[in-house]
């Protein structure tokens, strides 16, 4: 997610050991978000859970943003941008260490409750990282370090998969939870339950050096700053484009989450490609590599296309892959729902960008209102993982097909609509 710095922003000088550690901080939080993925089919077999139920992982994970967002904005200004990431990535410890009673006791919503925290810790550390990486150095410049952090954030979502995959899921395949009952079933479980309770608890670890890194630097990086009134940014929803954009941005991120949660289980069913649970894990880090390599792609495009028709002409492929997808078998729907994170790729920068441009001095306020709409990452998965209960998941996809169709009308809209330069 990125956010330009708005008029009036102090600069921050930024040395390249800084700037290399806040950039490792969306590679950081890409890497946690995207491992949800590979929890899913895990958790799903560890407590035998329906799509619906196993869906509610993300639920309780994107909540969090519609949760925390607004406070986080008014912590981060109160504290200053290097005490705010200190808090962040605390509270990040904290959701991983939680983890470690959810393990012991085998406990489904206590594994929930961990998320959120984790969420919690996730969406603070974005408040504070996004405009402080806009501010390290010279205006000129701040474009340009935001994109190669969110190419960082991409890389940690394509990275994460794959090492999850070979720990977390490596052992599913080896016992059929289904045969077990009774003492055996809770040997199980708590056994399963252990790698993933000793997995965050690495997570932690390395969270707690990072904060102690960035308390250190702490006064290095700005000075609190008066907290902004939340009745300004709610009245920027009167401005239909904005509007349509906070709405926009809900749907991709819920599109977006809820292909990647389903990817795993879809990729396991013998009339797509029917693979074991770890490879169908580790391919899932072809979906957010993807949306990397389309990053650096995305952006030489828009160098000669308008915003809007280039959103609209990813949207619309997605879509198109999505049904495509959802309309066949094997191998080819397989591989077409992957290259969606190839069609990803624009979209939420794109979004962002169309719905803030001549926000002028509300737009702090207009980032925070579509930070809050990544939500959309908890309640459209929940809905598709009940139609994929009532049907398949093959039906599932037309909720995310239906986002794309109408972020590729958002798309068409702006392109035929001139911004407003000014919305002071």
């Amino acid at each position: 997610m990125a956010e330009l710095p708005a008029a009036g922003q102090s600069r921050i000088a930024g040395s390249t050991t800084l700037i290399a550690v806040v950039i490792a901080l969306f590679f950081l939080w890409g890497g946690v978000t995207s491992l949800n993925d590979i929890l899913i089919p895990k958790l799903k077999d560890l407590f035998r859970l329906s799509y619906a139920e196993v869906m509610l992982t993300q639920f309780a994970f994107f909540t969090a943003y519609a949760v925390v967002s607004l406070p986080a904005g008014i912590a981060v200004a109160r504290l200053g941008y290097g005490r705010g990431i200190v808090l962040g990535l605390g509270m990040m410890s904290a959701g991983c260490l939680l983890f470690i009673p959810a393990a012991s006791n085998a406990t489904f919503g206590m594994f929930l409750g961990a998320l959120f925290v984790l969420a919690a810790g996730v969406t603070v550390l974005q408040v504070a990282a996004n405009p402080l990486i806009a501010n390290l150095g010279s205006a000129d410049s701040a474009h340009s370090r935001l994109t190669f952090a969110q190419a960082f954030n991409a890389l940690g979502t394509t990275v994460a998969p794959l090492v999850g995959a070979q720990i977390i899921l490596g052992s599913i395949a080896t016992t059929d939870s289904a045969s077990l009952s009774g003492a055996a079933l809770q040997a199980h479980q708590a056994r399963e339950a252990a790698v993933i309770g000793h997995s965050y608890l690495g997570i932690a670890i390395l969270l707690i050096l990072i904060a102690s890194i960035f308390w250190l630097w702490r006064n290095r990086l700005g000075a609190p700053k008066a907290t902004p009134g939340m009745s300004v940014g709610l009245a920027l929803l009167k401005r239909p484009r904005f509007a349509l954009g906070v709405l926009a941005i809900f749907l991709y991120v819920g599109a977006e989450v809820t292909i990647g949660s389903l990817l795993a289980n879809y990729l396991m069913q013998p009339a797509i490609m029917g693979l074991d649970p770890r490879s169908a894990g580790e391919h899932i880090a072809f979906y957010w590599g993807g949306a990397m390599v389309g990053r650096f792609i995305g952006g030489a495009v828009l160098r000669i296309v308008t915003p809007g028709r280039a959103l609209a002409g990813a949207a619309a492929c997605a879509a198109i892959l999505v049904l495509l997808s959802s309309l066949s078998a094997g191998s080819f729907a397989g591989w077409a729902l992957i290259a969606v994170g190839l069609a990803n790729a624009i979209m939420f920068p794109t979004i962002f960008s169309i719905a803030i441009d001549g926000l002028g001095d509300k737009t702090p306020q207009g980032s925070g209102l579509l930070c809050m709409a990544i939500v959309g990452g908890a309640i459209v998965p929940l809905l598709a993982g009940a139609m994929a209960d009532q049907g398949s998941i093959s039906i599932a996809l037309a909720i995310p097909a239906a986002c794309y169709v109408f972020i590729a009308l958002f798309g068409a809209t702006a392109s035929r609509r001139p911004v407003p330069r000014s919305a002071s």
